[in-house]
């Protein structure tokens, strides 16, 4: 009897575990089970403790609500201009309906990956090759409208889509290493060019700055010496200006001073003496410059030259002596 117990225990303790393994669901955060009854979709499970009906319940499809990274292979794509060219991307997508998710599509990546290779073809085929690598974010937009709109009944929404590398065969790739190295070079002319054409221009501008600077220092110099000049000859005459005032006052200093002497005693046979030496002082200097010299017909006719210029002098001298007196009346 106790034998008999025991092992209903034991089985009703495997059953329990076989129950609890099977029908007792934990769904992680960010996850969703989709649970089919007697084959039929029943119920989606989110995150969470559940509990399935035995042998009726089971869960039939495990869907992430994350968003999920998927590699779409390179693909040989034909350009308008009939290159062919190696393209590859990354698709960017979230489950948003787990049902539709499992019943709308066999497999939804590999759907997803087919609609983005298609479109892919479709969006290239319809540009030159120059214009894929410029037109990336175009290529990604059209891509992104052809594959959301198809994965609606998928219950699959496609956030974004990246395209990786657009590879070009290698014989366009030397034919475009060929045009930039061309296009450097050309520019790198231009720029030398361009260069020596702004440093003629700068030597012409130095040198023409630099006649200005000439000619306006040698304009200031004319002015200056022409100051210089001026200020000169105002110097001069304001010295011969000064010296002739200084002449004249001194010479009138000295007839003053003569004609006091004269009127003074001794000054008239003086001045007289001082006449005849003025006289043949004159005659010695015409003998020292000249071998000829005219001497006057009679030479006593000095006396009377000396004895006239005393006349001249003593009647001056009454005459001022004279006009110094006062009037009798």
């Amino acid at each position: 009897m106790s034998v008999t117990v025991t092992v209903i225990l034991i089985g009703l303790a495997f059953f329990l575990l076989f129950i609890f393994v099977n029908y007792v669901r934990i769904v992680p955060q960010n996850q969703a089970f989709v649970v089919e009854r007697l084959g039929k979709y029943s119920s989606t499970l989110i995150s969470g403790f559940h509990l399935l009906i035995p042998f009726f319940d089971r869960v039939a499809y495990k869907h992430t609500l994350k968003e999920q990274v998927i590699d779409v292979p390179p693909q040989i794509c034909i350009t308008r201009d009939n290159i062919s060219v190696e393209v590859d991307g990354v698709l960017y997508m979230t489950v948003m309906d787990p049902r539709l998710a499992s019943y709308g599509v066999s497999n939804y990546h590999s759907a997803a990956i087919q609609m983005s290779q298609t479109t892919m073809r479709s969006v290239i085929g319809k540009l030159e090759l120059d214009r894929t690598f410029e037109e990336r974010e175009s290529i990604n937009a059209d891509i992104i409208n052809a594959v959301d709109k198809a994965s609606a009944p998928w219950g699959v929404k496609v956030n974004r889509y990246e395209v990786k590398n657009i590879t070009p065969p290698q014989s366009i790739k030397d034919a475009m290493e060929k045009q930039m190295r061309a296009e450097r070079e050309k520019r790198a002319l231009i720029a030398e060019s361009e260069g020596e054409k702004q440093a003629k221009i700068n030597i012409a501008e130095g040198e023409k700055q630099a006649k200005i600077n000439i000619a306006e220092g040698e304009r200031q110099q004319l002015i200056n010496i022409s100051e210089g000049e001026k200020q000169r000859r105002i110097n001069e005459a304001a010295g011969r200006a000064q010296e002739i005032s200084m002449v004249a006052q001194a010479t009138s200093e000295a007839l003053k001073i003569v004609g006091k002497a004269i009127t003074e005693e001794g000054g008239l046979e003086a001045v007289s003496l001082r006449i005849v030496e003025s006289y043949l002082n004159e005659f010695g200097k015409l003998a020292k410059v000249n071998n000829t010299m005219i001497i006057p017909s009679n030479v006593v006719d000095l006396a009377s030259m000396v004895a006239v210029g005393k006349e001249v002098i003593t009647a001056g001298r009454d005459q001022e002596v004279t006009k110094s007196q006062p009037i009798k009346k």
